[in-house]
């Protein structure tokens, strides 16, 4: 099975998701500027089929042809979305996925591709990365906070507002979307981990894989080169550092990647020492 951010997609939607890329990458290629617009009108149709059961059953049945699925398409949003969106969707619309759920996981992880594709094209990827993990951080702190961007009986309009407040200007516009996103189609997904999702889809965009590094202070750029190949050498594949200020850990470093965690932190080595001898 393949993770996405949306989840986990079965053989059939896998295969499928795979040729839909393809026509995604051949659309961005043919207009390399218009991925942001791409990448929210994928959103908008991820939408819709959200809402409209019907809509999503039918055109993931793959008892009626292909053909049938794809004119559906044409005939509901010509006129509507771009040329470019058209022709991912109609491609979509014709393969054959393993449930109407994973259609529309499909759809939102090709939107969040456009979207990283145009951030990786203009030298960006690693700000949007870095922006993702760090508001993910701040509202892991700020509870109350990812409990009113959470509740899914809140004013929509209400909420993208406190987005727009809180990090505005301050991010790049991919990340502004694709927090919006989240926010506005939760989906299921709680806001902090899909901000850790997003943030893991954008490291494996650029081949590596995420250390989340908490220190108990700011470690210095050569302390932070150092880590980086120290960890790329142990795991032997490129390593991208998430960094996290704790001063409650004491001194040294609490290292995740991925399911290993590695506690070479005083209030950890005092733990270890505690359940040895109790």
């Amino acid at each position: 099975m393949t993770s996405t951010v949306t989840g986990v997609l079965h053989a059939a939607s896998r295969e499928a998701l795979a040729a839909v890329e393809l026509t995604l990458l051949d659309v961005l290629e043919a207009a390399p500027a218009g991925s942001a617009a791409l990448g929210g009108e994928l959103f908008a149709v991820v939408g819709l089929l959200d809402r409209e059961i019907g809509l999503r059953r039918t055109l993931a049945d793959s008892s009626t042809a292909p053909e049938a699925r794809s004119r559906l398409v044409t005939d509901l949003l010509t006129g509507k979305v771009g040329v470019g969106a058209l022709k991912v969707l109609t491609t979509a619309a014709s393969a054959r996925w393993s449930s109407p759920r994973e259609l529309v996981d499909g759809l939102e992880s090709l939107a969040v591709t456009a979207l990283l594709v145009g951030a990786e094209r203009a030298g960006r990827l690693d700000a949007v990365e870095d922006e993702l993990f760090r508001l993910g951080r701040i509202l892991a702190d700020q509870s109350e906070l990812e409990q009113v961007l959470s509740n899914r009986t809140g004013d929509l309009g209400g909420k993208q507002a406190l987005v727009r407040e809180l990090i505005g200007s301050k991010v790049d516009a991919t990340t502004e979307t694709l927090v919006q996103n989240l926010v506005a189609r939760p989906r299921g997904r709680q806001l902090v981990p899909g901000l850790e999702a997003l943030a893991a889809e954008a490291a494996r965009r650029r081949e590596r894989s995420v250390a989340h590094v908490v220190s108990s202070g700011a470690l210095s750029a050569e302390q932070q080169d150092r880590l980086s190949a120290t960890l790329q050498r142990i795991y032997s594949r490129p390593i991208a550092l998430h960094l996290e200020i704790d001063p409650a850990i004491g001194g040294g470093l609490v290292i995740r990647v991925g399911d290993e965690v590695i506690d070479g932190s005083t209030s950890g080595q005092l733990d270890a020492l505690r359940r040895r001898f109790s």
